[in-house]
């Protein structure tokens, strides 16, 4: 029987033959996972703002917009800073026979709580902004979850009612921030028409320019309690909205009952 002998020189080229195939399939598995979870696009260009609002191919992603047939859309008003313009807004809906979702910060709450309780008065939804409007796309579940029962509870002292809405300070999300939300029982919600009525320079003319044309059914419209040219748009893109068929509800009107789902565009549908 021939014996063969494996020398050192030997072993050494086979383990290193071991290791490149190691390797190897490490990377073709490495190369499979990666393609079947696709990124967003870089978008350098896009001021960070609203590129922090453009949905992305996720595992978890908010509520940009519903799946409806009836030309119902929502306005939401986000509510953070000063609110000497939200009494006209709130008369201005009032006018025009229509209920919005407001987004409200705890520093906002805190400062006018009785803006507050004019604002849930009127029949408005009031949806949770977070306690501090923190980048939350660097906290943990459990700092998340504090964020949104601490100012919950301010909320139900003033108004008697919890929320059920929740809107991520700056747009900012990851699925950590989707999931966690969503654990709190509250659906998180974004937007898919931006009046950028934060942004200083923008006319009321700019503003609808951008806004009437992308109107749809199932539609959500940021706007801001503090908005530039708020007090001329609004009304403004009210009456345009109505005069083309379009009813405004709030967002829970909005969503679908029962069971939904959510797909990587952000569009909202019954679940099945």
């Amino acid at each position: 029987m021939k014996v063969i002998i494996i020398s050192k020189r030997m072993w050494i080229g086979i383990l290193a033959c071991l290791i490149l195939l190691g390797l190897g399939l490490v990377m073709y598995f490495s190369t499979q996972d990666a393609s079947s979870e696709p990124t967003a696009p870089t978008m350098a260009s896009i001021d960070a703002y609203e590129l922090n609002a453009i949905p992305v191919m996720s595992r978890q992603v908010p509520v940009y917009r519903v799946s409806r047939d009836d030309k119902v859309i929502a306005l939401t008003i986000d509510a953070a800073w000063s609110a000497d313009k939200t009494p006209f807004i709130l008369d201005t809906l009032d006018k025009y026979g229509i209920k919005a979702t407001f987004f409200l910060c705890g520093v906002w709450v805190k400062a006018y709580p009785d803006m507050v309780k004019e604002i849930a008065v009127r029949g408005h939804e009031i949806g949770n902004h977070s306690l501090t409007h923190p980048h939350m796309n660097r906290m943990s579940a459990e700092e998340i979850k504090k964020e949104i029962y601490a100012l919950d509870d301010e909320i139900e002292r003033l108004t008697g009612s919890c929320t059920k809405l929740f809107r991520a300070p700056f747009g900012e999300y990851n699925d950590t921030v989707v999931s966690t939300v969503r654990d709190t029982g509250h659906e998180i919600v974004q937007w898919n028409i931006d009046t950028v009525d934060w942004k200083e320079g923008r006319t009321p003319e700019t503003i609808l320019n951008a806004v009437l044309p992308k109107l749809a059914p199932g539609s959500i419209i940021l706007s801001h309690n503090n908005g530039y040219g708020i007090e001329t748009y609004l009304p403004q893109l009210i009456e345009k909205a109505q005069s083309e068929g379009y009813r405004f509800v709030t967002i829970s009107e909005l969503l679908p009952e029962g069971e939904r789902s959510v797909d990587n565009n952000g569009l909202c549908k019954p679940a099945g």
